[in-house]
């Protein structure tokens, strides 16, 4: 609220709204999505500052300058749209998946298209969240062969993240089946040699591939027993280029599970209305008393 005083705003803008698509922004950040959004609007040359401007200045924040110049076929722009539904799809039905915040088919910067979500700050991460996850990244690639009939290099960056990630289950969080419980961890710096050996190297590549295609068959077994709402989503991305979660859960309904986020906004709403309730009793007992103070003397005079 602090940083939009200075701005006048629009009747449009629902702050609870862009207060859910901006998860994890500093103070900072938030001041400078109000300044983009006022420079946008000023742009535009418009009275006030509107919602799309403050979700424009959110992505233009997040992913980059809007590439208006890198002009896309139908075919390219549908099958980016199924990319990106298929990532948003296996997080809706993932239970240790991060909550989708927007998913955005719009190219930015380097990304021809974005699911972002909202970071879930777990003290201690779980084989199961660290696999909803990877699932999650390997949406997309197996929305593509699903629904396309061909994969792309559009999945690049999620097979980066994937591959990164059961590595490190493998070697650093003793994850695996064959080497549970052991941590090949190096914090030498001038140590040339790896810690373990090429048996080892062997065994731990086996492990890492084992996982990555059992989550992208997992990933596909999701995506063919939502493939109705999934396509609905493609569609809508095709149409809109942007969607919410809002739009996610009117296609697939409520998400089965509660976020971690949500779990806490909960506990703090509910902690706040009895502190509130607790003042509100007390205010009402200190009223009372007076009253009955000013009855007794009243009565004295």
């Amino acid at each position: 609220m602090v940083h939009l005083k200075p701005l006048k705003l629009d009747p449009s803008v629902d702050i609870d709204f862009l207060a859910r698509q901006t998860p994890g922004f500093s103070g900072a950040d938030i001041a400078n999505v109000c300044n983009e959004a006022a420079l946008i609007a000023a742009r535009h040359d418009r009275p006030a500052v509107g919602k799309q401007d403050f979700l424009d200045a959110v992505d233009r924040i997040i992913g980059g300058l809007e590439k208006k110049t890198k002009i896309m076929t139908e075919a390219e722009k549908k099958s980016i749209a199924i990319h990106e539904a298929g990532h948003a799809t296996i997080s809706w039905f993932t239970e240790f998946a991060n909550p989708l915040v927007k998913v955005s088919i719009v190219p930015r910067g380097r990304a021809l298209g974005a699911a972002w979500y909202l970071p879930e700050e777990r003290v201690l991460q779980t084989k199961e969240a660290m696999l909803d996850e990877m699932c999650s990244l390997l949406g997309g690639r197996a929305a593509e062969e699903l629904f396309i009939g061909h994969i792309s290099t559009g999945a690049m960056n999620d097979l980066e993240r994937t591959t990164k990630q059961a590595y490190g289950m493998i070697a650093y969080a003793g994850m695996g089946e064959k080497l549970p419980n052991v941590c090949y961890y190096n914090n030498s710096e001038y140590q040339f040699q790896r810690p373990y050996s090429e048996t080892t190297a062997k065994i731990m590549d086996d492990e890492v591939l084992k996982l990555i295609n059992e989550q992208y068959e997992r990933a596909k077994q999701i995506l063919t027993e939502h493939a109705e709402g999934h396509a609905q989503l493609a569609q809508l991305l095709v149409e809109r280029e942007v969607i919410f979660a809002d739009d996610v859960e009117k296609i697939f309904g409520k998400r089965p599970w509660t976020s971690r986020a949500e779990e806490l906004m909960e506990a703090q709403m509910r902690a706040d209305a009895e502190r509130m309730a607790e003042e509100r009793a007390k205010e009402l007992e200190a009223k009372a008393k007076e009253k009955e103070n000013n009855s007794t003397s009243t009565s004295n005079e």
